[in-house]
């Protein structure tokens, strides 16, 4: 990909892209970020959908993130990953503005999003010009888009999954190309509970994937953002360099930090889920051959627990310990470290019963 202009160029990105006619030059605008923080990125996004003038100027912006989920924003984090593998993996999760399903990113795909006005919004249109530029690479790749607007690699392997956003006036259309991604980790990262959790949430499709670079090593995620760049400024009338963006600069985009903000916040990537119940079965540690089944329900609303019923046998904990708790996690998040937060009411006599409390609340905490 041609290397972007100096950074010294940023700051007048933001009057670029909010004057008239692209400052008086017209055609389309190219952009790539020089961060790989998912929050930041997803924040330019929001950003350009927001303030730019795309009438006769389409916007091409090019970015890649470390490690990272990115979900829809009608979906339900615990659905659709592995939470407890991305918190020891260090994966960042997010949630987007568009709809559709999971993602898994890292540095060895690259993200291409497409701003134009909501008139001039084409999905088809921009996975025929990413399928062309692939071509252009290795004329022999057998890639074309689905009808679900997928790019499909070799008939059936997934290297491409997309959505979008329009707007009033403006929309954007996103997509992630499979170069050389960790596939191991993208499908571990990606499988989420096998049974017991149900609500309205938008669930992901599962589909073979392959990478770009099995078919041809080549297909480096910089050659592969180079070509795209190169068809969408033939197609579009676009300026041949690439601008970088630094989310980090709010002299070029006022407010930008306080939109990564926003999307970094457990209100937003957990807070925002539909509501869902969970039933589940857990095995507590009980001293003995075998361990205690106990049978948990679950209501969550607004990722909080709304109500709590746990199935104890008789006599395992005194009296009304297992009420006190269900009691004592409603309203709290439903994240790890807020089982253990309900008061204890078990006396200090009593160590047997203290430590069956514990071992319950770990017993809880494997669930979120």
């Amino acid at each position: 990909m041609p290397a972007p202009s100096s950074l010294k160029n940023c700051a007048r990105l933001g009057g670029v892209l909010t004057a008239p006619g692209g400052g008086g030059g017209g055609g389309g605008v190219i952009l790539q970020s020089v961060s790989h923080d998912v929050y930041e990125n997803l924040a330019v996004e929001d950003w350009v959908h927001d303030h730019a003038n795309l009438e006769g100027r389409p916007v091409l912006f090019v970015w890649r993130n470390s490690p990272s989920v990115v979900i829809g924003r009608h979906q339900n984090p615990w659905q659709e990953c592995d939470l407890r593998l991305l918190r020891a993996r260090g994966v960042r999760l997010a949630r987007r503005k568009s709809g559709g399903g999971a993602v898994f990113h890292d540095l060895g795909n690259v993200n291409l999003t497409f701003f134009t006005t909501r008139g001039e919004h084409d999905r088809r249109g921009n996975l025929d010009l990413v399928a062309r530029a692939l071509r252009s690479l290795q004329p022999r790749l057998d890639v074309a888009a689905t009808a679900r607007l997928d790019l499909v690699l070799d008939g059936g392997f997934k290297v491409s999954g997309t959505a979008s956003r329009v707007g009033r006036a403006a929309a954007y259309h996103h997509c992630t190309l499979l170069c050389g991604t960790d596939a191991a980790l993208l499908a571990a990262a990606l499988r989420g509970p096998a049974a017991g959790l149900a609500g309205r949430a938008t669930r992901s499709v599962p589909a073979s994937v392959k990478n770009l670079r099995e078919a041809d090593p080549a297909l480096t995620w910089e050659r592969v953002a180079g070509a795209v760049a190169a068809h969408f400024a033939a197609a579009r009338r676009a300026r041949p360099a690439v601008l970088p963006v630094d989310p980090a600069d709010e002299a070029a985009f006022p407010g930008l930090a306080r939109r990564a903000a926003e999307l970094r916040s457990w209100d937003w990537v957990f807070g925002r889920s539909p509501p869902f119940s969970l039933r589940a079965c857990l095995d507590v540690p009980a001293g003995g051959a075998a361990p205690l089944r106990v049978g948990v329900a679950l209501d969550v609303r607004a990722g909080r627990i709304r109500a709590c019923r746990l199935d104890v046998p008789d006599g395992w904990l005194p009296g009304d310990a297992c009420d006190r708790l269900g009691a004592g996690l409603a309203g709290r998040r439903f994240r790890p470290g807020d089982a253990a937060a309900p008061p204890l009411p078990l006396g200090p006599r009593d160590p047997e019963g203290r430590r069956r409390w514990r071992l319950l609340c770990e017993a809880l905490e494997t669930l979120m």
